[in-house]
């Protein structure tokens, strides 16, 4: 999953970076709502974490345009605003949810799981098939009744197809979901992690097919074409 966060109090900035990342978000940084509605109008994100108080150009404004270009990724308001007046503005122009400063870390962490999960068209906190499950709150892999550790760009594709199992997942959407604008991520790159999750979890009755030419596709072994 890519996340942008828009903030221009840097520590802060620094801290939801780190945390994110460590989380195993690809995470993209601005710190002004201009920068932030040129990257929106150029990138792909699945949740944007919008403070509304920015310079050269405010959130709302940042979140209108958004939303008037049919950009449908996530948005979290995060901001010291935190007035009624303010939440249900942000509501109504589109944002996805509001969380006021200063917020609890762990509550924070819950929201980004909750909106992510909606946006995906996810109902539940499990995401199985066979005898892969995903733990979407602990971000945690179990295969075949055991946990399954993964290194950190192995377990972020995995978390991709597995949540768009039974769909062509493209390589452009790997690089897209995985890297932020600092990152590179090649296409024998991509090969690889494929091919070290296909060895893991072929023995459990699961198959990840190249789709030549266009991608990767997470089923049941028996499903297979």
């Amino acid at each position: 999953m890519r996340l942008l966060v828009v903030e221009d109090d840097l520590p802060l900035a620094e801290a939801l970076v780190t945390l994110l990342t460590s989380s195993g978000y690809a995470v993209d940084c601005v710190h002004d709502g201009a920068s932030a509605e040129a990257l929106v109008a150029a990138e792909q994100f699945d949740l944007v974490i919008l403070d509304l108080n920015l310079p050269e150009m405010d959130g709302l404004s940042v979140l209108r345009a958004m939303r008037a270009r049919a950009n449908q990724a996530a948005v979290m308001i995060l901001t010291a605003r935190g007035a009624a007046e303010d939440r249900v503005r942000g509501l109504d122009l589109g944002a996805d949810d509001y969380i006021a400063k200063p917020f609890d870390v762990r509550e924070f962490e819950a929201r980004v799981r909750s909106i992510l999960r909606r946006h995906a068209g996810l109902r539940s906190a499990t995401v199985t098939l066979g005898a892969l499950s995903l733990d979407l709150t602990a971000r945690q892999f179990v295969l075949a009744g055991q946990p399954l550790d993964l290194p950190p760009r192995e377990r972020a594709l995995l978390e991709l197809l597995l949540t768009r199992s039974g769909k062509v997942v493209t390589k452009e959407a790997i690089v897209q979901s995985l890297t932020s604008l600092d990152d590179m991520l090649s296409d024998n790159a991509i090969e690889q992690y494929v091919s070290r999750l296909r060895r893991r979890i072929a023995p459990c009755g699961l198959s990840l097919r190249t789709v030549r030419g266009i991608g990767y596709l997470l089923e049941k072994a028996q499903e297979s074409r």
